[in-house]
């Protein structure tokens, strides 16, 4: 079973040095290969929680990073420490993806600070709970697009111009995206649409060799889940699954680095992973 969680307090975004437990977020015992050796990424919601791991294990593949996010600067700060601990560059940028301008910056700035981009990994997410449909606001239904859908087409078009032939672009989704959820209508129709968005797109991009995929976790002890979802909720977070406790974003990261890899996933495009703690039929 997992581990009970007090109540966190925390408003979103959400900051890792409040939650408690901390999560496993840092790659702490990863060994790299350089599978990702030369390589230039960029990780939407980079910041913290599976994001964060990502960047982690990226570096320690052998790749530069920059991270885009909204205004964590600790976690932001956290993170490029630990890239840089691995040897390997770490971009920060500051700013709201749910806007575009703010997802052209990001592109052009990694382009300009690392001297090209071979990675994009769409990540970034936001999410409030509801208890019906009628609860859920118009302006929180199009925010929540903005920030899930619009912002992972928005740089995912900005870096097509700069992705050479063979690139990958990962997107993260979720098993919510597979099967629904009631309480979270929009996080929900969001990452379905991920999903289809990743189909589309690694068939649109399969002549130029451009991989596209997606990673649709399970439950992930995240910022985002403390600083959303209500106290009896997060006390028992991911006890749901046939595996009966949340991954740690240790545990994800790995699905990125082989979705990334050409040596290991180069027969791969407009695949959905499913890491979901044992749910063997997650549609």
């Amino acid at each position: 079973m997992s581990e009970q969680r007090p109540p966190q307090g925390q408003e979103p975004p959400g900051s890792t040095g409040d939650m408690q437990p901390k999560p496993a977020d840092e790659m702490a015992d990863y060994e790299g290969r350089s599978l990702l050796e030369g390589k230039r990424a960029l990780i939407t919601g980079g910041d913290s929680g599976i994001g964060r791991a990502v960047a982690v294990a990226f570096a320690k593949e052998g790749a530069d990073v920059a991270i885009a996010y909204l205004d964590e600067h600790d976690d932001a700060r956290d993170t490029a420490k630990l890239v840089e601990a691995a040897g390997r560059r770490c971009v920060t940028i500051p700013g709201d993806l749910s806007a575009e301008a703010a997802c052209v910056h990001a592109v052009e700035t990694t382009v300009a600070e690392l001297g090209g981009l071979d990675l994009l990994v769409n990540n970034v997410a936001q999410q409030r709970p509801a208890d019906s449909l009628t609860d859920v606001s118009t302006e929180e239904w199009e925010a929540t697009f903005a920030t899930n859908v619009h912002s992972y087409f928005w740089c995912t078009r900005a870096a097509l111009e700069h992705l050479p032939d063979g690139a990958a672009i990962i997107n993260t989704g979720s098993v919510n995206g597979l099967r629904g959820n009631k309480s979270l209508l929009a996080y929900a129709t969001t990452k379905g649409a991920v999903h289809v968005f990743t189909q589309s797109l690694a068939q649109s991009l399969v002549e130029r060799s451009i991989r596209v995929n997606c990673v649709a976790p399970g439950p992930v002890w995240t910022p985002l889940v403390a600083a959303t979802m209500p106290p009896e909720k997060v006390s028992s977070f991911g006890e749901q699954v046939p595996l009966q406790r949340a991954a740690q974003p240790d545990e994800i990261a790995p699905s990125y680095v082989f979705l990334a890899s050409e040596r290991l996933s180069s027969y791969y495009t407009g695949q959905v992973l499913t890491p979901v703690g044992g749910e063997t039929h997650p549609g």
